[in-house]
């Protein structure tokens, strides 16, 4: 046997073996569980009605738990996420409106939903607010 197909039989026996390492790891990997955490989440929109969500997550920050249940979309800026809408509802910049982040106790958060670390049982509450 020629060094040329040595070569050619070892790249393809390397490549049946990286496919079945693929393949076990996809077959016996750990199923996501449901989150390490859960943190509670009311909204409160701008007509007054609030909704409650519970998120089990593994997020290490308020952002990451948000995102993960698709409840907040906004624009980067250079201080984080500056978040636009929650659960659908986007705040009407011209007539002042943005969302307020509170902790479990009615206090504004001293810090954006990217540096909000969250913890098991933490509660937040998110309001539509007007005026500056």
């Amino acid at each position: 046997m020629s060094n040329k197909t040595k070569k050619i039989l070892a790249v393809i026996l390397l490549l049946v073996v990286a496919a079945a390492a693929v393949l076990l790891y996809l077959h016996f990997r750990p199923q996501a569980s449901e989150g390490a955490k859960t943190v509670t989440v009311e909204v409160v929109h701008k007509d007054e009605s609030r909704k409650e969500f519970v998120i089990h997550t593994d997020a290490e920050t308020l952002r990451g738990a948000l995102e993960q249940e698709k409840l907040i979309e906004g624009t980067e800026s250079e201080w984080g996420l500056y978040v636009l809408t929650v659960d659908g509802e986007t705040a009407d910049e011209a007539a002042q409106e943005w969302w307020c982040f509170n902790d479990g106790e009615g206090n504004m958060l001293p810090t954006g939903v990217d540096s909000t670390m969250i913890q098991d049982g933490d509660k937040y509450e998110i309001v539509l607010t007007v005026g500056w």
